[in-house]
C-alpha cells in the first residue's frame, strides 16, 4: 500500500502490476515508465517490468489499515485486463467487502469487461467505479459503465487529447478532467475543458479539474 500524490485519492493498492495499450490515451502511459523505473531499481514486484503481474501477497494490506482510507485499486495496471483471470478479480473483491471502513475507486479502460464480470456479481457498496475517457473513440465505455448499480460512477477524462463534444452523463456521478505531463505530452486546450464543466453543471455531475494543469478555470 503506497500513499500518493493523485488528488482525488489518498493510497493505491496494487494487486496487478502490468498492462498493454489499446487506445490512443495510452501512448504516454505514466505507469509504463515507472514500472520500467522501479524494474531498473531492482524492485521485486516489478522485475516483470510492465508485464501483467498478479501479486497475491499484498492482498491483505487493505486488511491492515484501522483508520478509513480512500484507496485507488491498480494505479500500476487496469484489473479488467484480459489476462487478470475473474477469479483473482473475485480475490480482490473479497478483500474490498472484509475492509468496509474503507472507500476504493476502481479505474478502468475496459468498460465492457467490467460490466461482463460484474453481470453475475454484487457490486460491494463501498467500491467506485469508473472507465476512462479521453477522446470520442473511447465514449463507448460510458454505456457499459451506465449499466452498474454502483454507489459512485465516474469518468476520468485524462489524458484529455481531444476535444468529447456533446456528453450524455446520466447515471455518472462524478468527472475527473486533466492533461498530460512529462516532455512528450500533448496538448490540452481550455476549451475542451470547458465544454465538459459546463455539461456537468447541466447535468448536475461533480466535476474534478487536476490543479497541475496549465490554466486555471
Amino acid at each position: 500500500m503506497q500513499t500518493t500524490k493523485i488528488e482525488w485519492t489518498d493510497s493505491t493498492w496494487n494487486p496487478v502490476t502490468g498492462c498493454s495499450k489499446i487506445t490512443a490515451g495510452c501512448v504516454n502511459c505514466y505507469a509504463e515508465k515507472m514500472a520500467q523505473r522501479l524494474k531498473a531499481m531492482g524492485q521485486d514486484k516489478y522485475k516483470n517490468g510492465f508485464k501483467i503481474s498478479l501479486h497475491e501477497d499484498v492482498l491483505n494490506e487493505p486488511l491492515k489499515l484501522k483508520k478509513p482510507h480512500t484507496i485507488f485499486i491498480c494505479s500500476m495496471s487496469d484489473l479488467f485486463h484480459k489476462d487478470v483471470s475473474f477469479d483473482f478479480i473475485d480475490k480482490v473483491m473479497a478483500v474490498i467487502k472484509q475492509t468496509s471502513q474503507h472507500r476504493y475507486q476502481l479505474l478502468t479502460k475496459r468498460a465492457e469487461r467490467m460490466a461482463k464480470y460484474f453481470k453475475t456479481r454484487h457490486i460491494p457498496t463501498n467500491v467506485w467505479l469508473g472507465t476512462s475517457v479521453e477522446n470520442q473513440k473511447t465514449k463507448s465505455r460510458m454505456d457499459y459503465l451506465r449499466e452498474l448499480n454502483c454507489s459512485t460512477n465516474f469518468l476520468s477524462c485524462e489524458p484529455l487529447i481531444e476535444d468529447l463534444g456533446e456528453l450524455k452523463l446520466n447515471n455518472i456521478d462524478w468527472v475527473i478532467v486533466g492533461g498530460e505531463s512529462g516532455m512528450s505530452a500533448r496538448p490540452m486546450k481550455k476549451e475542451w475543458v470547458l465544454n465538459i464543466k459546463e455539461q456537468a453543471d447541466k447535468q448536475n455531475v461533480a466535476f474534478f479539474f487536476k490543479r497541475g494543469n496549465p490554466f486555471p478555470l
